[in-house]
């Protein structure tokens, strides 16, 4: 990747914010100029408030000044999905039936955490209509394509974040899952992407309807997501599916490796015959990977049937 300050992990900036060789407004401003350059051509965004994050990065640089910030993401160039509740914008999931004109006064639990973290929200990234597949593209927003090829989809249904986090248009973004809609577009888009435990991470009423779907980070690095898990992961009261806290620091360990951890691995998961040869060789070099470093991988399949009916149902 570029060297670029739109490219830099959130760990990175925090350090250089430190160090005072940068700012929230430069890296704000290298984003929006990530997406000025190349945001017609990729469409990652559902809605870019330039006003609003400028003035947000220019409240974190002077809280940097004082040594007085909010909290670990301070100054951080972040994206929610247009499925995820955020005050003061529309949240319309790629459909036009809602109404884009009526009040918008609430954010979902963990935009609150962004915004008490000192994030700086840019805007908000394109999902298919109501999250419903794993490419991105509506009649509202149209298509989102893939940074690294254009004629290829970013997949979806967060493929606005993945391709966003590709091409330097956010340092951190958020995502949601049930069936695959983090995974996917990391997949595609080369970026990590977590599916949090159900109930780790608090939700709006209007998102919980099914025990699959969980809102996690997109990041282009593992410990930029352990900082954004440590703040999205605190308990709410208004979500009654929410766990209680398990007092993890998900920045701990990262550095302590895979020795004798034991790995269970399955290449179709007992039911999928039809298998990409080119995925299937990577992910056989990642599971030799873990075996080289020292973890105990063991081949498994679970005792499911392919679970299509159930999940559409």
């Amino acid at each position: 990747m570029s060297d670029d300050i739109g490219f830099k992990t959130a760990v990175e900036l925090l350090a250089a914010y430190r160090q005072k060789e940068l700012s929230p407004v430069e890296a704000t401003e290298a984003v929006l100029d990530q997406i000025s350059r190349h945001g017609n051509a990729v469409n990652a965004f559902a809605l870019v408030d330039e006003e609003a994050a400028l003035a947000a990065a220019a409240a974190s640089e002077a809280r940097w000044v004082r040594g007085e910030t909010l909290g670990p993401l301070d100054g951080i160039p972040t994206t929610v999905k247009d499925s995820s509740l955020t005050r003061g914008w529309p949240t319309l999931v790629g459909s036009r039936s809602i109404d884009p004109t009526q009040p918008w006064d609430e954010d979902a639990p963990y935009v609150t955490r962004l915004r008490d973290a000192g994030a700086v929200l840019i805007g908000k990234t394109t999902t298919p209509e109501y999250c419903w597949k794993g490419v991105t593209d509506s009649s509202l927003n149209g298509i989102t394509r893939n940074p690294w090829d254009l004629s290829r989809t970013a997949g979806g249904s967060s493929g606005g974040a993945g391709a966003a986090l590709a091409a330097g248009m956010c340092t951190l973004a958020l995502g949601t899952d049930a069936g695959g809609s983090i995974r996917i577009p990391a997949s595609f888009c080369g970026v990590f992407g977590l599916k949090p435990t159900f109930g780790r991470v608090a939700l709006h009423h209007t998102e919980n309807f099914s025990s699959l779907s969980v809102v996690g980070p997109m990041t282009r690095s593992v410990i930029d997501a352990a900082l954004l898990m440590n703040v999205i992961c605190q308990p709410e009261d208004r979500d009654w599916s929410n766990l209680p806290s398990n007092y993890l620091d998900y920045l701990n360990g990262l550095d302590e490796g895979v020795a004798n951890l034991r790995i269970a691995f399955s290449p179709t998961l007992g039911y999928a015959s039809q298998l990409n040869g080119e995925v299937s060789d990577c992910v056989a070099r990642a599971v030799n990977l873990f075996v080289t470093l020292g973890a105990v991988v063991e081949e498994r399949d679970p005792s499911i049937d392919w679970p299509i009916e159930i999940y559409n149902t």
